[in-house]
């Protein structure tokens, strides 16, 4: 009896330290896969809702765990089948070596999010399969790939969609709105208004609350456990309570615009409306999975009173093991659990260890730049702070930014300033390389004329700073001819030695550059840019623009880095 009970205890250590590294090794796997992801969920707002996500997955994990099935008994096509688990695993993790490199220098590539996020899946779900086979793999798959709805959808796939959705709810709304004698024209993703146009990503960006609805729908299915098809009808009722929500939205954001006739007045509103939908989605979504969970409660309430009763005339049924001794008798038998919790976790321990070396190395060679800060020209006539628009935020997830303009003294010239910074380690080194006036403003109508150059102007005596000079001409600008000269500087705290010279790298977000800046060990060590717009008449000549953005350039910049940006 004595060496019984000392082996049992033996048995639960066993137990316990393979619980214990199992934990360890999917908490560190879960842990970085949801910090790659943080970055989407704080730029995007339409991911926002992915910091709720992890929670959800441990309370739906939880809520599971309380009516888990037995282990499943072992005989010789589950060997097989661990074996086949057990590659998964190994192919899942080797893969994370390679994606752990691409994705510090280009975390904003989607691709790679979905890989890392399947990669913990099936790394999760194996582990699963190993502890309880496949009663154990069906009752938990659900809520480990419920965390595929807090990922982000690919660009490929997502803006057709969401421009699709944009366009036909406008078309639909512009509609309705003549009706009422509000005279609204549908042009793309604009609404046209007397007053002016009032863009369909402003009033209409609740159609972005799709993936919220969806993520809501499956989380209420789950919570009722609803059947497959009830499931699928709750999301789609969730989508189209987002989508007619959505149309609300669009209706009384142009109808207060019209009767204000101010389209500025959508940005009061535009908020609030937007919370409004997603708490109609949330209820109405509640609502409907309650009705449908209604009926399969009470044939599930009717199902158990029979195994009850069955219990009660069947002493041994009765006498069912606990979630803890059934997962404790699962651990028992497979030994190589223990082995593979402890091989995982230091695998993934090297993982890190291995891109931190990568990109250290290549960062022996870099070189600190001398830092300058900007000051804002606040007394100068005309100066108004400009609001930094939501969108241009989440393209370029910047840490701060801040854009002003004023009038010359002659009151001849109109100047835009913008200045954007982001920090050591904060997303790809492409989003600032990415960000040049010949790219931003012919979105805006302008027209680029000519080639850019470089030009070095004099910031203080000694010191210089290179801006890459732009003249665009706006393309409605007939009867009076604006020009605007754009002067950008893009600053990195620490550069390469062979690159130092270099303006002509990694200025695009093609495959090509997001390889080279992995190849090269290139990550976003500080980063700002700064970006002075001249409007002038079409007659000025560019030397005299030139001489006026170096009278006005000393002013503007702090060659120490003593002022910190607090906008």
């Amino acid at each position: 009896m004595e060496r019984s009970g000392s082996r049992q205890d033996a048995s639960h250590r066993d137990a316990a330290t393979t619980v214990f590294f199992l934990a360890l090794a999917l908490g560190a796997l879960w842990f970085v896969c949801c910090r790659h992801l943080s970055e989407e969920w704080r730029f995007n707002e339409q991911y926002s809702y992915g910091w709720f996500v992890p929670f959800f997955v441990a309370y739906l994990f939880w809520l599971r765990w309380e009516d888990q099935p037995s282990p499943e008994v072992r005989g010789q096509k589950s060997e097989i089948r661990k074996w086949v688990a057990v590659l998964l695993i190994v192919c899942a993790a080797v893969i994370l070596l390679p994606l752990r490199v691409f994705e510090v220098a280009s975390s904003d590539y989607r691709p790679l999010s979905w890989l890392h996020a399947f990669a913990v899946v099936t790394i999760t779900l194996s582990i699963i399969y190993l502890i309880g086979g496949r009663s154990w793999l069906r009752h938990f798959a659900f809520p480990v790939l419920f965390f595929l709805t807090a990922v982000p959808w690919v660009t490929a796939i997502e803006a057709p969609v969401i421009e699709g959705l944009m366009r036909s709810v406008a078309a639909i709304a512009a509609e309705v709105l003549a009706m009422f004698g509000i005279p609204a024209q549908a042009e793309g993703n604009l609404m046209r208004l007397p007053s002016g146009l009032v863009g369909v990503n402003e009033a209409c960006s609740g159609v972005r609350s799709l993936q919220t609805s969806i993520m809501i729908g499956l989380l209420f299915g789950e919570l009722k456990r609803l059947s497959l098809w009830q499931r699928i009808f709750l999301v789609v009722a969730g989508v189209g309570i987002a989508l007619f929500a959505n149309f609300l939205r669009v209706l009384f954001l142009v109808s207060m615009a019209s009767r204000a006739h101010d389209v500025s007045v959508v940005n009061k509103w535009h908020d609030l409306a937007g919370y409004g939908i997603l708490v109609l989605v949330f209820i109405g979504t509640m609502a409907i999975a309650w009705r449908l969970g209604r009926r399969r409660s009470e044939v599930r309430h009717q199902r158990s009173e029979i195994r009850s009763q069955r219990s009660d005339g069947n002493a041994s049924s009765s006498q069912l093991p606990a979630p803890s001794s059934r997962l404790t008798s699962a651990l028992r038998a497979p030994r190589s659990l223990l082995h593979v919790g402890i091989l995982l976790f230091i695998w993934l321990v090297l993982v890190e260890i291995g891109v931190e070396v990568w990109y250290r190395m290549h960062e022996r060679t870099t070189i600190a730049t001398p830092a300058w800060s900007v000051r804002w020209p606040e007394d100068a006539p005309g100066y108004r702070e400009i609001k930094t628009d939501e969108r241009v935020r989440e393209l370029l997830r910047f840490d701060s930014a801040h854009e002003a303009l004023w009038r010359s003294p002659n009151l001849a010239e109109t100047n835009y300033m913008f200045f954007f910074r982001w920090n050591p380690g904060s997303g790809t080194i492409l989003r600032a390389r990415a960000h040049r006036p010949d790219i931003c403003l012919p979105s805006a109508g302008w027209k680029q004329l000519g080639t850019d150059r470089v030009e070095s102007f004099r910031i203080s005596p000694g010191r210089s700073l290179e801006f890459r000079c732009f003249t665009f001409g706006h393309i409605e600008s007939k009867e009076t001819p604006v020009r605007a000269h754009a002067y950008y500087c893009l600053h990195e705290d620490r550069v390469h030695a062979a690159e130092k010279d270099r303006q002509d790298l990694y200025s695009n977000w093609d495959l090509a550059d997001r390889w080279r800046v992995v190849k090269d060990g290139i990550r976003n060590l500080g980063q700002q840019v700064l970006e002075v717009i001249i409007l002038a008449p079409a007659g000025v000549d560019e030397k005299v623009i030139d001489q006026k953005f170096q009278e006005m350039l000393p002013a503007l910049i702090a060659p120490e880095h003593a002022e910190t940006l607090k906008h």
